[in-house]
């Protein structure tokens, strides 16, 4: 009569007779997770990707009974945390939150240790943050329309601040004197706080910042909101017009944030995290918490955080070939 083995000590005979590395991977993928699970983050605590990733990980762990703890790993615009998960072991318990970061800087620099594209398995992305595009009062200006006339009866003259070369903020910016045809003249800054105070005292005129940054002053009459930068109306100010709808077809920038796998972590463990994470992003209580902040919450396929990252790579990819800022 057959003799019927459970499936964990059939497992354990045959990694004992075998070593057989793809039995690990199976095991693994079958009884994911069974211990914490560490979620790289490439910058520092409370940023807005931070915060985002806090919130995820608590409704991943609440969901799977496991601890998902973030790791604060900064520097170098998250190319330090990006190279330390390209490398981790590919088991599914070290995780990287991906940014508009990594395509930035796969776009910018030739120089790069690990490819963002070929080094890991997209797991799902689960929001994004549209930029407001907010100018200080005295330009008079009230439209898209409004600026673009402005800047180009002055080019170079009127400026916008940054968070520093290679940021976010400033390929918004070098996006928009491409598709606009103009020239606004880019001021780098070391950090949003130092922007931010130059804008109010007008000795920058313009800034693509996130929603929670501008709002505020934008409320209490400081700053002129123009439009949004993403595709749809931002949720945080839907009666702000996108920048394709005020004159700018097809403009469409954000902030974005997901999670990535190193390259070889069983397709079983990202397909769970992914339906997960869709779960996550779609709870009232994570739109409720996330959306008056300015992020919009995102659900897809494995497969469609690919061709994201992709599209995304391939649209700085232009903009680093019309303004020569390859490193």
């Amino acid at each position: 009569m057959a003799v019927r083995v459970p499936r964990r000590i059939s497992v354990a005979l045959v990694l004992a007779a075998t070593g057989s590395v793809a039995a690990i991977s199976l095991a693994t993928a079958e009884e994911y997770p069974v211990r914490p699970v560490r979620i790289v983050v490439g910058f520092t605590a409370g940023s807005s990707g931070d915060v985002a990733a806090r919130m995820l990980a608590q409704q991943l762990g609440a969901r799977f009974g496991q601890q998902f703890v973030i790791e604060n790993r900064t520097g170098a615009g998250s190319n330090i945390a990006t190279y330390y998960v390209a490398h981790a072991p590919k088991d599914g318990y070290t995780l990287l939150q991906a940014t508009v970061a990594n395509t930035l800087a796969a776009a910018t620099m030739s120089n790069l240790n690990f490819d963002v594209v070929k080094d890991f398995e997209p797991i799902a992305l689960y929001t994004t943050l549209p930029n407001i595009v907010a100018v200080h009062p005295s330009t008079g200006a009230t439209s898209i329309k409004d600026l673009i006339a402005l800047a180009r009866a002055k080019p170079e003259q009127l400026s916008f601040g940054s968070a520093g070369v290679g940021s976010g903020s400033h390929f918004t910016g070098e996006l928009f004197n491409v598709m606009a045809g103009v020239r606004l003249l880019h001021v780098p800054y070391g950090g949003s706080a130092q922007v931010m105070s130059d804008l109010l005292a007008g000795r920058v005129q313009v800034i693509f910042s996130p929603a929670a940054t501008v709002l505020p002053h934008i409320h209490e009459g400081k700053l002129t909101a123009l439009a949004s930068t993403g595709l749809r109306r931002a949720s945080a100010a839907p009666g702000l017009p996108t920048v394709s709808e005020a004159g700018v077809p097809g403009f469409d920038t954000s902030s974005w944030f997901g999670l990535l796998a190193p390259a070889g972590v069983p397709r079983d463990v990202t397909e769970r995290l992914a339906h997960a994470i869709n779960e996550a992003a779609t709870s009232p209580g994570v739109v409720t918490a996330l959306r008056p902040l300015g992020y919009e919450m995102e659900a897809g396929s494995p497969e469609a955080f690919a061709a994201f990252i992709r599209a995304d790579l391939e649209k700085w990819s232009r903009v680093v070939a019309a303004t020569g800022l390859k490193r």
